[in-house]
């Protein structure tokens, strides 16, 4: 785990600390940016140096834009060590750690008969093992406080499965059992756990398809349209505030009516 950034000259210090796995783009980066426009500090993770200066990049964007204190901690939340060092180094440098957003993820797609076996096992250690670092890391630290938020980021594929995505599929099912285990356990100390699983947003993995699998992909969705980074990042607002303090233990999809 490495420390990357702390503006330690930054005004102030938030009521709320976030701390969001895989922020450095895509809808991670859009969770970042929804949870600090919302007043909290945020601390930017990458998975290693590779993704340094798109974690350094980000948290200088959330301390300008949105006038938080914002840090980057590059760490591979598989590992456990790592995962820990992550959330002690958030709450080292900010205070706190009141918000937990799951998003670090990885996918190695190819159908059952082709997958390897490392393939299989790095997307379970990432999408999956990697939650239960962070949570198992951050329950203590919330526990303590008696108030707490995690929010672990599923997938429509959790729910109904995917051809070529055995391994992605099976990490985000186990989340939905993670979540609810949590939930139960965590419910009395006012810790919420929820799971939100997207259908398909407008990601660089998505921009890369063909025309025509665009199309067809969108006519199975009801919107006719994909989800943008920034709806998914309202809802997982939404689901780290106060106001959702009596909602724990769910899957909330988000996906454009593509699951009824």
């Amino acid at each position: 785990m490495t420390l990357l950034k702390h503006d330690a000259a930054a005004d102030g210090a938030s009521e709320r600390v976030a701390v969001v796995t895989g922020s450095s783009r895509g809808i991670g980066r859009a969770i970042a940016c929804e949870l600090a426009r919302a007043g909290m500090d945020v601390c930017v993770n990458c998975a290693s140096q590779a993704s340094v200066s798109a974690a350094e990049e980000t948290a200088a964007f959330l301390r300008d834009a949105y006038g938080v204190r914002a840090i980057a901690l590059a760490a591979n939340v598989a590992d456990a060590c790592e995962a820990k060092s992550l959330i002690d180094g958030a709450r080292e440098a900010l205070g706190r750690v009141d918000v937990l957003v799951n998003n670090a993820g990885i996918t190695r797609d190819a159908l059952v008969m082709r997958m390897g076996e490392d393939d299989f096992d790095a997307v379970i250690a990432t999408n999956l093992k990697g939650a239960f670092n962070c949570c198992k890391a951050a329950s203590s630290y919330m526990m303590k406080q008696r108030f707490g938020r995690m929010i672990c980021m599923g997938s429509v594929v959790g729910l109904a499965g995917n051809a070529g995505q055995a391994n992605y599929a099976a990490s985000k099912a186990g989340l939905v059992g993670l979540a609810k285990s949590l939930a139960k356990e965590l419910a009395g100390r006012n810790i919420t756990v929820n799971v939100v699983a997207p259908g398909f947003i407008e990601t660089d993995m998505t921009g890369a398809l063909s025309e025509s699998q665009q199309a067809a992909i969108r006519d199975r969705i009801a919107a006719k349209r994909y989800g943008t980074p920034e709806e998914v990042a309202s809802l997982v607002g939404f689901l780290a505030s106060d106001q959702a303090g009596y909602i724990t233990g769910q899957v909330v999809g988000i996906d454009g009516g593509m699951a009824l």
